[in-house]
């Protein structure tokens, strides 16, 4: 009986559940660790808190997905592992040995970086965490009115922030949006066209943009940025880039310098054999691609395949990313932007587009 143990109920290892429940490999044992029975879909979340989607409509069901596979469903979070022993040990202290690991845990906000990041702000991640404050600032925002500061100027970043708005606006609440980036301007990694079209969205909503400082410290009802430029917050959103969870680069694995697992073009650990990772706590070497959904769910199929063909020894079979990824960037209200290269296109006919994909997606996973 070999081990198979997928840590993290990701983008990628959905569809990895998916196609072993579809087509089994005989006498192997399938484990997943991840905490909560259900996951979120990144790509539906700004939808979900404009209120566009319901929270059902947004998850993906792992009990569900792991009866259909055949796969024991760890309810724990991992926390380290021992490649010499091959066991992976959960924050609950329990332990899974293994054959083959991959991994999929995505990643953590680098709020350490923030003097009190914690004590004055709400993090993007963990996304369950983010939805129980979503909920507690619509109640306060209704009873008055709230100055909300975003922290992250990337597509996420801006998404969100106009989502919020929405929602708030929707329910009556008024509200005050800003968001600080320590980019010279909003949505660095797209085009200028794209970059244009938010900005004229974001001065027609009111949303004030401080770009090219950093913040530094969080303190009551204010975010203080580089050069002591204060901007009043009662609510930090923060939505900045990724950090790796630290135990990745004490386990031995070879990292990147940010902490996350270095891999080749067959979706392996550079350094450990028979240890896989994708999604954002993976960083191929060869074709570095962005931390995006859009990548996680397109290296879904070759990992499963090479997990598939690792545990019947066959060869690996290489990955190749797309070398430019599509991205649409909702506006919070049923609008939205594509981004492809240096392309632009934006309309209602979009937001559909989009919904569309999104649906198709999530339902994919529901499985009998």
């Amino acid at each position: 009986m070999k081990r198979l143990v997928l840590a993290g109920g990701g983008h990628s290892h959905v569809e990895v559940l998916l196609r072993f429940g579809r087509n089994p490999v005989p006498g192997v044992e399938l484990t997943l660790i991840s905490p909560g029975r259900h996951t979120p879909y990144s790509g539906m979340l700004p939808g979900l808190v404009a209120g566009h989607y319901t929270w059902a409509q947004s998850h993906i069901d792992l009990e569900r997905l792991c009866r259909f596979a055949g796969a024991h469903h760890l309810d724990d979070r991992l926390a380290g592992l021992d490649l010499y022993a091959k066991r992976a040990r959960c924050e609950s202290g329990d332990e899974r040995s293994f054959d083959l690991l991959s991994l999929d845990i995505g990643s953590i906000p680098p709020l350490p970086a923030v003097p009190d990041a914690v004590a004055h702000g709400i993090a993007v991640k963990p996304v369950e965490d983010f939805l129980d404050a979503w909920a507690e600032l619509q109640r306060q925002a209704r009873e008055r009115r709230l100055r909300v500061v975003v922290v992250g100027g990337g597509a996420g970043g801006v998404e969100l922030t106009l989502a919020m708005q929405h929602r708030l606006q929707s329910i009556g609440a008024k509200t005050q949006f800003s968001i600080v980036t320590d980019s010279e301007r909003i949505l660095p990694d797209h085009a200028r066209g794209v970059r244009r079209r938010l900005e004229c969205v974001l001065a027609q909503r009111g949303v004030k943009t401080h770009a090219g400082r950093r913040a530094i410290a969080a303190e009551p009802g204010y975010l203080v940025l580089e050069d002591d430029i204060h901007v009043a917050a009662d609510r930090i959103i923060w939505a900045t880039g990724a950090n790796a969870a630290p135990f990745l680069q004490q386990s031995g694995l070879r990292t990147d310098n940010a902490g996350f697992v270095l891999i080749d073009e067959n979706l392996q650990s550079i350094s450990h054999t028979g240890i896989f990772a994708a999604g954002d706590v993976a960083s191929m070497v060869a074709r570095p691609r962005p931390k995006s959904g859009v990548y996680a769910v397109r290296q879904g199929p070759p990992l499963a395949d090479n997990l598939r063909r690792a545990l019947t020894e066959q060869m690996l079979e290489p990955y190749f990313p797309q070398p430019v990824a599509l991205a649409l960037i909702s506006t919070g209200d049923k609008y939205a932007i594509a981004s492809w290269g240096p392309l632009a296109w934006a309309g209602a006919w979009v937001w559909r587009w989009k919904d569309r994909i999104d649906r198709r997606f999530v339902e994919k996973y529901r499985c009998p």
